[in-house]
């Protein structure tokens, strides 16, 4: 057995190890119902609300302003940290800022932006867009930071431009970090955009979660949390074997 499917496979069993778990005790009265339902049955709950339609509004909502969140941090991440690369003065003086920004509370901005731009989307897209750049520009300074001086002799001895060099060689024999940004990125995005609607929006899974859990609907609230777990993991692990094909 190779390690990869001896990790796939540990990774397996402990899920499938806690589920049955959680149900034993759910089954057998020793965590209350009204309190968590058991694993099968928000499993049951998930699958009669995606087939009746009743989550379709929120996913489209969550999922469009996490894919423009998303683009926005990988685009603007890529360019800033393609530029800081290139210039190591302005690199030192940002470093410090990289290293203590997921210290920031950004959600205290959250109300500024949206008397700002109002209860909309952009609120939201700019929350998850902060969450994230910060780990695509880490991510790409540390790629071009690995690049063997070889390819970058090649480069020169082609005669390629900058721009020609960045694309070319430089971007995809980082690929392997970029990717790690990614992965990240989309963590991050997420997990802002979920908590933004939790806080303060009219629809998307977040406001889905929030107010059920506010008008003690625990149906709902746990099958649309499942919903999310799932969509995290299945993104991640996506972005993962891509991620090994292009190593």
């Amino acid at each position: 057995m190779s390690y990869a499917t001896r990790v796939i496979t540990t990774r397996f069993v402990l899920i499938a190890g806690v589920i049955f778990a959680i149900e034993w005790l759910c089954g057998s009265g020793r965590i209350n119902t009204q309190t968590l339902l058991p694993p099968s049955q928000i499993a049951t709950i998930l699958v009669e609300r995606l087939s009746s339609g009743a989550m379709t509004a929120d996913i489209v909502e969550t999922f469009t302003t996490l894919a423009a969140s998303f683009a926005l941090a990988v685009s603007v991440g890529l360019t800033v940290g393609v530029t800081l690369h290139a210039w190591p003065r302005l690199r030192r003086a940002v470093n410090p800022l990289l290293a203590s920004y997921y210290s920031i509370p950004f959600f205290v901005f959250y109300p500024l932006l949206i008397a700002i731009f109002g209860l909309n989307k952009i609120p939201l897209v700019l929350i998850g867009f902060v969450f994230a750049a910060a780990a695509m520009v880490m991510a790409t300074l540390n790629g071009l930071d690995r690049i063997p001086r070889s390819l970058e002799k090649t480069s020169r001895m082609m005669q390629l431009g900058p721009m020609r060099s960045v694309l070319f060689v430089r971007l995809p024999a980082a690929a392997p970090y970029l990717f790690a940004g990614l992965k990240l990125a989309v963590a991050y995005a997420f997990i802002g955009i979920i908590a933004g609607e939790c806080i303060l929006s009219g629809g998307g899974l977040g406001y889905a979660i929030g107010y059920a859990y506010n008008n003690f609907d625990s149906q709902t609230m746990y099958s649309t949390m499942l919903f999310v777990l799932i969509v995290a993991v299945l993104i991640n692990g996506g972005l993962g074997a891509w991620e090994r094909r292009i190593l």
